[in-house]
C-alpha cells in the first residue's frame, strides 16, 4: 500500500465505525498475472501496522470465479453481453480497477457481430451493451453526482484469457457481501455509473459511493508504489512511527497539526470522517 491507499482505507475505518457497521476486507485479485498472494499478506501487514481492523476476510476475487460465471451465464442468456475479438490492448484494464485518465473509449467494433479481427485464432472477451444514458447518486463526500455509464463504450466483463472484469466482480461482491458504503479514491468516479448500471441489470440493490481526494505526489500525479519513501512498507522499514503516519494521513485533510501521534481511533473519538470531509468541500466551493 502506499499513501493514497492507506489514506483511503483509514476513511473507510472511521465511517464503517463511526456508523457502527462492519468493515469487510476484500482482496481484488482478478488479474493473475498481476496478483500474487505475497501481496495480499504485504497489505495485512500494513492494515496491521496502522491499527486498521477488520470484521470480515480477506476475502480474494481469486477464490469466486465460480460465482462470476455463473451471472455471466445469465447476462449471456438475456443477450445483455456479447462477444468481442478486439485485441488484448483494449482489454487490459478490465480485470483492474481503472482510474481516471488511463482507459479509452471502447467504439463498439464487436458490438453488432461484424467484428472480424481474430474470430475463432483466439477466445473471446464478453462486453455488456452498457445503457446508453447517465446514472445519479448523492455521493458521500462529493454530493449530488451524474455520469454516463456508456462514457468509455461498452464494460468488459470477461477477458479472452477468462480473467473476470473488474466492474462485473465488484457489483457482484457488493450485493452478496451485504456492502451498503464503499468508500474508493475519486479517481474511480466514472465506475460508479457503470455499476449503478449492472446493478440495476442484475436486479440489485446498490451500496452508497463515497470518492475520497487523491493523495498527490510533488507534480502533482497519483502516487505510485514506486518510491519506498510513499510505501507504508518502506515506512515501517525506515523505523517511522505508525502513529506519526497516521497523524500525517490526517493532516493532509486539514483535520490535525503535522508532527502529532495519532492512531486511528483518536481520530475516531474526535469525530474525524466523511461528514467532516463533505463539509469541508462544500464550505470551499462556497
Amino acid at each position: 500500500m502506499h499513501l493514497g491507499n492507506a489514506r483511503t482505507a483509514l476513511l473507510a475505518w472511521l465511517d464503517a465505525r463511526a456508523g457502527g457497521g462492519r468493515i469487510v476486507l476484500r482482496i481484488e485479485d482478478l488479474d493473475p498475472l498481476r496478483s500474487r498472494r505475497t501481496y495480499a499478506d504485504l497489505i495485512l501487514r500494513d492494515l496491521a501496522w496502522l491499527r486498521l481492523d477488520y470484521d470480515e476476510g480477506p476475502i480474494f476475487q481469486s477464490e469466486r470465479a465460480a460465482r462470476y460465471a455463473a451471472v455471466l451465464e445469465d447476462l449471456k442468456a438475456r443477450d445483455l453481453v456479447y462477444p468481442c475479438w478486439c485485441a488484448r490492448a483494449d482489454l487490459h484494464h478490465a480485470a483492474g480497477a481503472p482510474h481516471a485518465g488511463e482507459e479509452v473509449r471502447y467504439p463498439g467494433t464487436c458490438a453488432q457481430r461484424s467484428c472480424t479481427h481474430g474470430v475463432r485464432r483466439r477466445k473471446p472477451a464478453w462486453r455488456l451493451r452498457t445503457p446508453s444514458r447517465a446514472y445519479a447518486w448523492e455521493d458521500l463526500v462529493l454530493g449530488v453526482r451524474s455520469e454516463r455509464a456508456d462514457l468509455y463504450g461498452d464494460v468488459a466483463v470477461r477477458r479472452s484469457d477468462g480473467a473476470f472484469g473488474y466492474q462485473l466482480a465488484v457489483v457482484i461482491d457488493d450485493a452478496e457481501l451485504g456492502i451498503t458504503r464503499a468508500v474508493r479514491g475519486e479517481d474511480l468516479v466514472t465506475s460508479t455509473p457503470r455499476q449503478l448500471a449492472l446493478h440495476e441489470l442484475l436486479g440489485y440493490r446498490p451500496p452508497r459511493f463515497g470518492h475520497a481526494p487523491l493523495m498527490l505526489d510533488d507534480a502533482g500525479r497519483r502516487l505510485a508504489k514506486r518510491a519506498p519513501s510513499t510505501t507504508i512498507a518502506g515506512l515501517r522499514d525506515a523505523g517511522h512511527d505508525p502513529r506519526a503516519v497516521v497523524a500525517e494521513l490526517a493532516a493532509g485533510l486539514g483535520w490535525t497539526a503535522r508532527g502529532e501521534r495519532l492512531w486511528p481511533h483518536d481520530l475516531l473519538a474526535a469525530g474525524f470522517g466523511l461528514d467532516r470531509l463533505r463539509a469541508h468541500r462544500e464550505r470551499r466551493r462556497a
